[in-house]
């Protein structure tokens, strides 16, 4: 920030310097008839100005301390504002009346020395807290920028991962062999696999563009996407979901579940005699819970976690928070933080 400059001693002297030479200029110390030689003007300027900053440098850490969050931006400016203020007039009035004292040998006084360095010391004041305010405000703009564009890149390689993991010429031999399977079974059973087909397809590409989507609607795309991989394997995999109605209305990043359960099924073994078994719970502590039985799969290659990785970044961005996983001997968890869009708003405005 603006007082933990590592320029400061610079900009310190650089405006001391300048008014100097502004009150030298407009012989303002002989307008108010003050007896004060030019070293002694400049070497008090300094010190004023050393003073104003560094109250002002030293006292920051306390307020962001005090008053976290940016919610409490205005607050915390104001309040460290009137701090600098207050801070910075009293040392003036030390500097300024101990300096009439001893070094001018006048009586201490409300006179125009005082007078003349309190409005100094006020103006500079002002001047310090206005630009750190900027300052302060553009960095959390451009931080906002660039929070944006990382995200909009995340969102994109989440998409485009979920897309090519559909339409890799895997999934479509796969289930082009199943689609004609069910054709020589009858007609029905082919138009519901199609109509499911379409289903996953036309949901991903709707939501490309969205940061966020309601977890209820995140379910129901779960439906025809499980119902493709329980025809390429029967009686293989199962969906269970314990998720009471108010949880429906959080939101989950897009298409976050599916690369979950692609992610189960892609590292565990699963058949008809180890059936692989996802659970989706909202735990009440605003998370929700992906579980799936661990049956690690053999002589497989390490994962690089791509899919989780993603998924971590995008709440990062959005939410400030982190996915948790947690892997026992028995099972596979990941915990996604549900997010109430009051909350999303707040974070944003």
């Amino acid at each position: 920030m603006f007082f933990q400059s590592k320029y400061r001693y610079g900009f310190i002297l650089a405006l001391a310097t300048y008014t100097y030479i502004n009150t030298a200029v407009c012989r303002v110390y002989d307008y108010f008839q003050m007896p004060i030689q030019w070293y002694e003007a400049f070497a008090s300027i300094i010190l004023i100005t050393f003073l104003t900053w560094e109250w002002s440098r030293i006292n920051q850490p306390f307020f962001e301390k005090w008053f976290e969050g940016e919610q409490n931006t205005i607050k915390r400016l104001i309040a460290f504002f009137i701090s600098g203020l207050l801070g910075s007039i009293i040392l003036t009035c030390m500097v300024v009346v101990l300096f009439e004292h001893f070094v001018l040998n006048i009586p201490m006084s409300l006179d125009n020395p005082l007078k003349l360095t309190l409005t100094y010391t006020s103006l500079i004041n002002l001047l310090f807290h206005l630009v750190n305010a900027v300052i302060y405000f553009m960095t959390k703009y451009k931080n906002k920028q660039l929070e944006a564009e990382e995200l909009l890149r995340m969102n994109t390689q989440a998409q485009l991962q979920s897309i090519r993991s559909q339409i890799n010429p895997h999934f479509l031999f796969n289930n082009l062999n199943v689609l004609s399977s069910l054709i020589i079974k009858g007609k029905d059973e082919a138009n519901s696999f199609i109509e499911a087909f379409s289903k996953v397809y036309q949901y991903i590409l709707r939501n490309q563009d969205k940061e966020l989507i309601e977890l209820e609607r995140e379910l129901e795309f779960l439906q025809p996407y499980m119902f493709l991989l329980q025809q390429r394997f029967p009686q293989s995999v199962a969906l269970i979901t314990e998720i009471d109605e108010h949880w429906k209305k959080t939101y989950v990043v897009p298409v976050a579940l599916q690369m979950l359960v692609e992610n189960a099924i892609k590292h565990n073994v699963h058949s008809v005699q180890k059936p692989l078994e996802i659970k989706i719970k909202a735990n009440g502590s605003n998370e929700l819970e992906v579980t799936n039985n661990l049956q690690p799969k053999i002589n497989t290659e390490p994962s690089s976690n791509i899919g989780l990785n993603n998924i971590n970044q995008r709440y990062a961005l959005i939410t400030g928070k982190q996915i948790k996983i947690n892997s026992t001997g028995t099972e596979f968890k990941v915990s996604l933080p549900l997010i109430e869009m009051n909350a999303y708003a707040n974070r944003y405005n």
